[in-house]
């Protein structure tokens, strides 16, 4: 019984919505407020019953209810209490709830802080979410129902892909849908303009706070699923180029060149075109993100539920969202007058030609995600596009970004000269020089020399920047020092990719019992493999001693695990540090006591989401800014 009132809930949800759409609609055209004022309310009562369902869903993993079918398939009696929970969103019914809860709490989210702005642009934005709202509902309600019932209840569940057995589970996708899902919102602040045709810097000045937001969690996200992917797959890496892990780091690039946007926009009223164009397309991505996940086109280590059907009814959906809206642009363009004119050497123009070049980056990917699939839908052959073409292609695209970001925040507004930006450049210009002819006596590497150049000359313009805001001011906003800290963050993500990919070190091999290996200076010495078992699983797990420079520094203890449902899974033993890693993975057994093992050495690794974090911080620091939590004055 109670699953059915989790059903019903969902279908109240869509109720609420529906008349959260309808009625102040109607309230506008006949211009009655007691309609229009009915939106906050039902807002509330869409929340409500979302999570009302949600919890239901909840319950039935907590309480191995194996006549839902959706927790047959995804959880069994022997399943921790942490991975039931996040089983919830494990696969693809639960993760479409889940996408439903987050967008109807992001809209709460926005009726409830966004006192400054007006009521009847709230509304609208409203609106516009409940529209959004609407099509999900329908999705789950026709093609994914998570409470659909079995015929006849089983003994025991499937279990949950032991991939997923993880807290990284409870908390990468979370924290990746409330990024995804977040893009909605700067998305209902420029439809709601769009239709109102009133492309004032309303919409600008508080769309970008919760802009930054969405684009702090979207990061953080995607920082968490390259560290899960790190440590659980077995494999030492941190970023595949898998068409899924694309289709989150499209809307990323995207939604870093709304924000840049947005502050041009806001503060000079130009770049408005851009950044009508730039919201639609971050949310855009972001639905196709789902479609590529959730169609069955895909073949990709995130892809563990997949429906053709369901992929038609999210690709009308995208259609209906990309069609509509670039339409109601074409319809409002003329309203959008740039109200400033900027010289070639400009902060104007260093933010547009970081914006163009972030463009150019993120439609590489696409390109290198969607061709193949194109190729295939066409009957022309399969081809795997992987790591060279992206390093052939994104990359060259990349650098001059980098280096125009650091330059830009020095440059005044609307027209600037070369003389002023090189002498008040030029202590930076030839330290960096010096700093780089010393790099090329440390390394032969020419990626590393230049991901130290890019370090460097996006560090000391940082701080030079830094500096001379506090000489001017005396005083910084958190929205400056937010700046700051993405922009640093940047830089240690670079060096720490290209180091541990250039410098990294991974041997496979074969190891006998107390047999001892050298990797950059530390000695790795195989002591046995045991059995162990757990509640869940069973398997072997390797002892294996690190030494350096005389000492022990580590036991290590890899596991091979076989889970109850018979799929076997690689844990690897990791020593982190903030300068290297040391990676174990156990292999497969071997004639005698021989095992085969991976190590790897991982040089700077830990930069890599040392540099993710900064730049969440730095977003959500930026979105805080005192300006944006004033409250309107009456």
């Amino acid at each position: 019984m109670l699953v059915e009132i989790g059903h019903f809930a969902l279908v109240l949800a869509l109720v609420f919505t529906l008349l959260q759409v309808i009625l102040p609609a109607i309230g506008f055209a006949k211009q009655n407020k007691t309609l229009v004022q009915l939106t906050k309310p039902l807002l509330w009562g869409q929340f409500f019953w979302i999570a009302v369902s949600f919890a239901v869903l909840m319950n039935a993993f907590v309480v191995d209810d194996f006549t839902v079918k959706y927790v047959a398939n995804n959880s069994n009696t022997e399943l921790p209490l942490l991975f039931k929970v996040s089983a919830v969103w494990g696969a693809h019914e639960g993760s479409l709830l889940l996408w439903a809860l987050i967008l109807s709490a992001w809209s709460v989210a926005v009726s409830v802080f966004s006192k400054r702005l007006p009521s009847e642009v709230l509304n609208h934005i409203l609106i516009v979410l409940g529209l959004i709202s609407i099509g999900f509902l329908l999705f789950l309600l026709i093609t994914s129902n998570p409470f659909e019932r079995l015929s006849f209840m089983p003994v025991q569940g499937r279990e949950l892909n032991p991939l997923l057995q993880d807290f990284g589970l409870a908390i990468h996708p979370p924290m990746l849908y409330m990024g995804y899902v977040g893009l909605a919102i700067p998305f209902a602040f420029v439809l709601s303009s769009l239709i109102r045709g009133q492309l004032d810097s309303t919409w600008l000045r508080w769309s970008r706070p919760w802009t930054l937001v969405a684009w702090a969690f979207l990061t953080f996200g995607i920082t968490l699923g390259s560290w899960w992917a790190y440590y659980e797959l077995g494999w030492g890496g941190w970023w595949f180029w898998d068409p899924v892990e694309n289709a989150s780091f499209m809307p990323w690039l995207v939604a870093t060149a709304l924000v840049h946007s947005l502050s041009v926009s806001e503060k000079r009223g130009a770049f408005k075109h851009w950044t009508v164009l730039l919201a639609i397309s971050g949310f855009s991505l972001s639905l196709l993100g789902t479609f590529l996940v959730r169609s069955g086109i895909l073949t990709s280590v995130h892809s563990f539920a997949a429906d053709p059907a369901r992929g038609l009814f999210i690709l009308i959906f995208l259609v209906i969202v990309i069609g509509g809206s670039l339409s109601l642009y074409a319809w409002r363009a003329t309203l959008m007058k740039n109200s400033n004119t900027f010289a070639p050497l400009s902060r104007e123009s260093g933010l547009l030609i970081n914006n163009i070049l972030l463009v150019a980056a993120m439609l590489s990917v696409f390109l290198g995600t969607l061709y193949p699939l194109l190729l295939d839908s066409l009957g022309l052959g399969k081809i795997s596009v992987g790591a060279p073409y992206f390093d052939a292609v994104f990359v060259p695209i990349m650098i001059p970004a980098v280096l125009v970001m650091a330059v830009g925040p020095f440059l005044r507004w609307k027209k600037d000269t070369i003389k002023r930006t090189g002498n008040l450049l030029k202590i930076i210009w030839a330290s960096i020089f010096l700093l780089f002819i010393v790099t090329l006596f440390l390394t032969d590497n020419i990626f590393v020399l230049l991901a130290t150049f890019l370090f460097v000359w996006i560090v000391l313009h940082s701080l030079m920047l830094f500096i001379q805001r506090y000489r001017q001011k005396g005083t910084m906003s958190t929205a400056f020092i937010g700046m700051i800290m993405a922009h640093i963050g940047i830089a240690v993500f670079l060096l720490g990719a290209t180091v541990t990919t250039q410098y990294g070190i991974e041997k496979d091999l074969k190891m006998e019992l107390n047999e001892t290996v050298d990797i950059k200076g530390y000695q790795f010495t195989f002591k046995g493999v045991n059995n162990f078992s757990e509640r869940n699983y069973q398997g072997f797990k390797g002892h294996i001693e690190v030494h350096y420079e005389g000492g022990k520094i580590v036991d290590l203890k890899p596991e091979k695990r076989n889970y109850n449902t018979g799929m076997p899974m690689t844990e690897a033993a990791i020593d982190p540090s903030l300068y290297r890693d040391l990676y174990v993975a156990l292999g497969e057994p071997l004639k005698g006591s021989a095992w085969s093992l991976r190590i790897y050495y991982k040089p700077l690794i830990r930069w890599i989401w040392l540099g993710g974090i900064l730049i969440s911080l730095g977003a959500l620091l930026a979105a805080f800014d005192r300006r944006y939590r004033l409250r309107r004055k009456s």
